[in-house]
C-alpha cells in the first residue's frame, strides 16, 4: 500500500490500515501516512493494533488509541464487524470443535460471524449447512457455476470491516479471486498482494475489498487457544446462539448446562433440538475456561 507525506492537524483521528514492523499506515481525512506509536505504548504494554482508530500529533505520530468495540489477539486486528469462516465441505473435511470454538470467541467479541461453505459441486454438505443454520449461524454456500453465490458473499463485504479465515485448502484464494478478479491470487498459496508473502509474515494489512475492508489471515492455526483460553466460563453458554430460549428454564439457577437433572440445554440435546457436537463443543470450552480459572487461584 502507498503512503506519503500528508500536511496532519493536530489530534487529527484515521484507522490504522497496515502494521510492520513498528511502522503503522493510517488512513485519515487528509490521505495516508507512514508513522510510529509513541514510546509510552510500549511502556504501558499497548500495542496499536490495525483496525484501531488512533489519534495523531502534528509530527505524525499515534498519539492516543480511540476505545475499541472488539479486538482479536491474533492476527491483531480491532474494531470487526465481522468474521466469515471459510470451510469446505470435503478434502478437508471441517473440524467441528475447532470452527465451533472460534465461533464462539466471535460472539464473545460480539463479532458478526458468517460461515462459508465452499466446494459444494463434490458435496452439498446438507447436514453441514442445516448444523450450523439450526444453531443461528449465517450461512453461505459458495458454488462457482451459480455467480449468485458468489455475489451473497461480495454483498456482505460492502461498508463492513471483515476478516476472513479457514484453513489451508479450504478455497480461501479461490473465493476472493471470485470477488476481485483483479487480485489473481495464486491458488494454494499466500499472495504478497495481501501481505502475506513468506517474507512477508509479520505484516497485518486491511485492504478494499468489495466496497469494504477484508483482513486476510493465513489460517485457523493462526487465530490461537490464547484467545478462548480468556473467556469466562459463566460467559461461554452465552456464545451458543442455539442455547438461548432456553436460558431461565434449568432447574438450578447456577446450571453448568453440562450434565445437570432438569437441565433445559441438556434435556434440549437430548430431544435433538441442540445438536449433540455442538453441545460437546460447548462443554469442552466450558472445562478449559474452568480449569484455567482454578489453576490461576
Amino acid at each position: 500500500m502507498n503512503s506519503f507525506t500528508v500536511a496532519i492537524p493536530e489530534t487529527a483521528q484515521g484507522r490504522i490500515l497496515t502494521s510492520t514492523g513498528g511502522l503503522y499506515t493510517v488512513e485519515t481525512s487528509c490521505g495516508i501516512c507512514t508513522c510510529k506509536a509513541r514510546g509510552v505504548f510500549r511502556k504501558r504494554r499497548i500495542t496499536p493494533y490495525v483496525g484501531d482508530y488512533v489519534k495523531l500529533s502534528e509530527d505524525q505520530v499515534i498519539c492516543d488509541i480511540l476505545p475499541r468495540k472488539n479486538f482479536i489477539l491474533r492476527p491483531p486486528v480491532a474494531n470487526l464487524d465481522q468474521i466469515f469462516f471459510v470451510v469446505s465441505s470435503c478434502q478437508p473435511a471441517p473440524n467441528l470443535q475447532l470452527l465451533d470454538s472460534f465461533l464462539a470467541v466471535a460472539a464473545y467479541q460480539d463479532i458478526v460471524s458468517v460461515l462459508v461453505v465452499t466446494k459444494i459441486d463434490l458435496d452439498t454438505a446438507g447436514s453441514l449447512i442445516r448444523l450450523y443454520e439450526n444453531a443461528g449461524v449465517d450461512v453461505l454456500a459458495v458454488n462457482y457455476q451459480k455467480p449468485e453465490t458468489i455475489a451473497a458473499v461480495a454483498s456482505r463485504l460492502h461498508g463492513r470491516v471483515s476478516m476472513m479465515t479457514g484453513n489451508s485448502g479450504v478455497g480461501k484464494s479461490t473465493l476472493l479471486n471470485a470477488i476481485v478478479p483483479s487480485l489473481e491470487l495464486p491458488v494454494g498459496e499466500i499472495s504478497e498482494k495481501l501481505g502475506r508473502g513468506r517474507h512477508t509474515t509479520r505484516q497485518v494489512q486491511l485492504y478494499p475489498c468489495a466496497g469494504g475492508y477484508l483482513a486476510d489471515t493465513p489460517g485457523f492455526s493462526t487465530f490461537e487457544v490464547e484467545q478462548y483460553l480468556r473467556m469466562e466460563k459463566e460467559q461461554i453458554a452465552h456464545c451458543f446462539p442455539e442455547f438461548q430460549k432456553y436460558f431461565g428454564k434449568c432447574r438450578f439457577s447456577d446450571c453448568a448446562h453440562i450434565c445437570e437433572k432438569g437441565c433445559a440445554i441438556v434435556e434440549a440435546v437430548k430431544r435433538g433440538e441442540i445438536a449433540k457436537s455442538r453441545h460437546d463443543s460447548y462443554i469442552a470450552l466450558y472445562q478449559t475456561a474452568k480449569q484455567r480459572k482454578e489453576w490461576e487461584t
